[in-house]
């Protein structure tokens, strides 16, 4: 980077740090959520849906800026980004209740999707001739501002109030909107050669519109009606909007680019679904020191994304994603019979080195395979992925261990089963989930029961997650066949695109 003018290495680390602003998010609220859940009562299932909707509004601005952003500019999204991040952490701190929480963590994500949706096209355009590895550098922000944050929180006193320790997310969000204020951003590259509007939206078509948009409107009608089958009405919504698409593009979307979609909702959940729970999944064997788990495996990937260069040009970004979710899916079993603290780390490093090239990679062959999709097609793979775990992956982590838990607790102790667990309702049906209130009240031994019960189920739950990468190791397999059969991997050229 010492041949990069100055003012593009304050442009980059000034996105750089805007991304990790939304790691400060993402891990003081994973941090804080089991306080959070006994203090306003609510179930693993409902976890889920807490951490999930920190996650999949975050597609809503990506998508809807990605669509317009060559045309108010990027800095005009980022002012967008920091008032959402400002916003949420008022609205956190002044919370008194799980819907308060939720709405909260609503305008986070939609602060994190913003940021998303002009520093990935910013860097992709700065720099177009090495594409995947900036990209993997500049997403080593995540897990650099996992590890940050996660160590400043930890440092704390361990009784000060959560809302206080809140207020670190405002250290990053503050420094970069004062570096960025000053730059000057790029011309997109699809801009700069040329590119029609239309065009871009053919790379998407009527399919990529109706797996974004059904994925928004499930989740949007799930948390704001009381409709009894968001499925339903999300799907009506999602034909409706890819019948306009195809009406004005008459395309239903590039076939590569559907696939990278598709793969993005496995990948999202084996990373940051994992993410999302592993602290808590590690306690019965960890206790209190659940979270130095993330932390080390985002020090890994913090680590690795910077030193990705060599390792792209020796392997093709194609086969990084099929090595690293052999590697994944390997840590993910490993780490679910783990049986003690050097296992579970030793298992966690094989996992860190599997997911430490996912996302940056994935949207590296997206800008280097689909050019002409500009910002769109970029930003709403990233939009998909944190749509697919928003949605689907955090809370089916969730809803694994409540029904898991509801069938242990049941043939071990009918009697207990009866008199701690209540009946919820989902996104993913009916369940039984741990009252946390009637806990409180059971014996010693009853308690004991239900907390045996768990400490066997949350380790489960990342064998069943290992089939995610299982999955997309064999679709990447496939997609290194036919590149073999085309004469190699090589980035695609706005100009010559066609």
């Amino acid at each position: 980077m010492s041949l990069v003018p100055r003012s593009d290495k304050l442009l980059f680390w000034g996105c750089f740090i805007a991304l990790i602003t939304t790691a400060f998010g993402f891990i003081l609220r994973v941090f804080l959520m089991d306080g959070w859940a006994k203090e306003f009562n609510f179930s693993a299932t409902q976890k889920g849906e807490l951490l999930g909707v920190g996650l999949w509004p975050f597609a809503i601005s990506i998508v809807i800026f990605s669509l317009i952003i060559d045309r108010i500019g990027y800095k005009t999204a980022m002012f967008f980004g920091f008032a959402c991040h400002m916003i949420s952490l008022v609205m956190t701190v002044s919370a008194k209740s799980y819907e308060e929480l939720y709405w909260a963590n609503f305008v986070v994500a939609l602060g994190n999707g913003t940021v998303e949706a002009y520093i990935n096209p910013v860097v992709a355009t700065q720099f177009k001739h090495d594409k995947s590895r900036w990209l993997n550098i500049l997403h080593a922000g995540w897990p650099g501002g996992l590890v940050l944050a996660g160590l400043l929180a930890l440092s704390l006193p361990v009784d000060m109030a959560w809302q206080t320790k809140m207020w670190l997310l405002a250290i990053p969000a503050v420094l970069y909107v004062v570096i960025l204020a000053f730059q000057s951003f790029p011309v997109n590259e699809r801009v700069a050669a040329g590119g029609l509007y239309r065009d871009m939206l053919k790379e998407v078509g009527a399919a990529g519109t109706f797996i974004i948009v059904w994925l928004m409107a499930v989740e949007l009608v799930r948390s704001t009606t009381s409709n009894p089958d968001p499925m339903m009405v999300g799907s009506v919504i999602a034909a409706g909007s890819a019948i306009a698409m195809f009406a004005y593009t008459r395309s239903l979307g590039r076939p590569l680019f559907l696939l990278l979609l598709l793969i993005m909702v496995p990948l999202a959940t084996t990373e940051l679904g994992v993410d999302s729970w592993v602290s808590d999944l590690m306690k019965p064997i960890l206790g209190a020191n659940g979270p130095y788990v993330l932390l080390y495996t985002s020090a890994l990937m913090m680590i690795l994304r910077f030193c990705a260069g060599p390792i792209l040009h020796k392997l093709s970004p194609i086969g990084v994603l099929a090595g690293c979710s052999l590697l994944a899916a390997l840590g993910l079993v490993a780490l679910s019979h783990a049986s003690n603290t050097p296992l579970i780390f030793g298992a966690a490093t094989l996992y860190a080195v599997g997911k430490s090239f996912f996302w940056p990679t994935m949207l590296g062959v997206v800008t280097e395979q689909c050019p002409k999709g500009g910002a769109l097609a970029l930003n709403a793979t990233g939009g998909v992925g944190m749509l697919g775990v928003g949605v689907i992956g955090a809370m089916l982590l969730g809803f694994m261990q409540d029904t898991t838990l509801d069938s242990t607790v049941k043939a071990k102790d009918a009697a207990v089963h009866e008199k701690v667990m209540v009946e919820k309702t989902g996104l993913l049906g009916s369940y039984k989930a741990v009252d946390e209130e009637k806990l409180k009240t059971a014996t010693a031994e009853e308690q004991k029961v239900i907390a045996d019960a768990k400490a066997g189920v949350q380790q489960d739950t990342l064998q069943k997650v290992a089939l995610f990468p299982i999955a997309m190791l064999a679709v990447y397999l496939g997609l290194l066949l036919y590149y073999r059969g085309r004469g190699g991997y090589r980035p695609v050229d706005v100009a010559t695109a066609h």
